[in-house]
């Protein structure tokens, strides 16, 4: 419970091993979990007072289920209408029925590939498309309607998450182990529409905000950063002295605030917008509000007011590690210009950054 700060149940022993995934079903009263030990099993939010069930505790699990030829299962996600969800192991991506034992399909030797697949999700719109990311690199987009994979593309490093943009569902940002984050098209595939820098460790997690206009990253810098989803920089980095890495993210419903989950066993609560205040604002303060930001927005351009407005403290090993990421960056573009003046063949050309992401485009 976020607002008295309390544990309201634990489940212990629900799994054998670390649990890799967690969602909700539609009717909001189950969820279901996944986990290395090659299990998912359903759970009931709101068990009922009686107790008139035959299950290990009142909350389940009421079901379980199980793959022969799965050793574990990496990540769990519901269908946003239909009865459904799906799921990405070591295997395989399968589709299940929460009425059947069994997948009622599974994408198994993908595009020739049969490595591990760590995530999957559906879109939020178009109801019989799956995204995943596995772990030979690829990013792959799935139609469960005719059963068939429908393209893929491999980047240069390894992606560990996906999320689809709430608000324009043919978006997608993906974290990567290059430390960057990248935003696709599914209609383009060969190259990534946007790249968002800022991270000097792997990306673990992404969340979208639900207004779909900027999402939150974190990963193993320690740090969390919120990105405008048409803008490549962070507008807000966020950091405790505690904070190990970060392995999931969520926004509120209402936008208002972000949960962060990290190595360190703790939950912390994070305002999305740091300077904005908590509770009901005056009018006057509403109008304060409003000719601020559009001071802000007038003299954004002037260099003092832009370094006041961006500028941003963080730690002292984050802010070394971004001094040698810089020394490295311009070392290589020396290097690639001193190739590119003395090659004769002009074979030796600058290629821009989001060209170099995508290694090959499989259909």
């Amino acid at each position: 419970d976020l607002g008295s700060k309390n544990l309201v149940k634990e489940l212990p022993g629900a799994h054998s091993r670390m649990v890799t995934g967690l969602t909700f079903a539609n009717d909001g009263r189950t969820f279901y979990s996944c986990s290395d030990d090659g299990l998912i099993k359903s759970w009931s939010a709101n068990p009922t007072a009686n107790g008139d069930n035959d299950y290990a505790t009142p909350h389940g699990p009421m079901t379980t289920y199980r793959l022969p030829t799965v050793g574990s299962f990496k990540s769990i996600d519901y269908h946003r209408s239909e009865q459904q969800f799906a799921t990405a192991s070591d295997n395989s991506v399968d589709i299940w029925d929460p009425e059947r034992s069994k997948p009622i399909q599974s994408f198994v030797d993908l595009w020739g590939s049969d490595d591990t697949s760590n995530v999957t999700r559906y879109n939020p719109a178009e109801r019989f498309l799956l995204g995943q990311c596995s772990m030979d690199r690829g990013i792959g987009l799935f139609d469960t309607r005719s059963g068939s994979a429908l393209q893929k593309t491999v980047l240069s490093m390894r992606s560990n998450c996906l999320e689809w943009n709430p608000m324009e569902p043919m978006n997608f940002v993906v974290g990567n182990e290059d430390y960057n984050a990248y935003s696709f098209d599914m209609r383009k595939l060969n190259q990534p529409t946007m790249i968002f820098k800022g991270h000097v460790g792997t990306i673990l997690t992404i969340s979208w905000s639900p207004t779909g206009t900027e999402f939150v990253t974190g990963g193993y810098d320690k740090s969390i950063r919120i990105f405008p989803h048409r803008k490549g920089k962070a507008r807000d980095i966020y950091h405790a002295k505690r904070m190990q890495k970060i392995f999931t993210l969520n926004y509120t419903a209402d936008h208002k605030y972000i949960i962060s989950g990290s190595d360190d066993t703790n939950l912390r609560l994070w305002k999305a917008r740091a300077s904005e205040k908590i509770g009901q604002a005056s009018t006057r303060e509403e109008k304060s509000m409003e000719y601020r930001q559009a001071l802000i927005k007038k003299y954004q351009y002037m260099p003092e007011i832009h370094k006041i407005h961006t500028s941003r403290k963080v730690p002292g090993f984050i802010k070394k590690q971004t001094q040698v990421a810089q020394i490295q960056k311009e070392s290589s573009h020396r290097k690639q210009a001193n190739r590119a003046k003395y090659d004769k063949t002009g074979g030796e050309q600058f290629v821009s950054d989001r060209k170099k992401v995508v290694i090959k485009k499989i259909d």
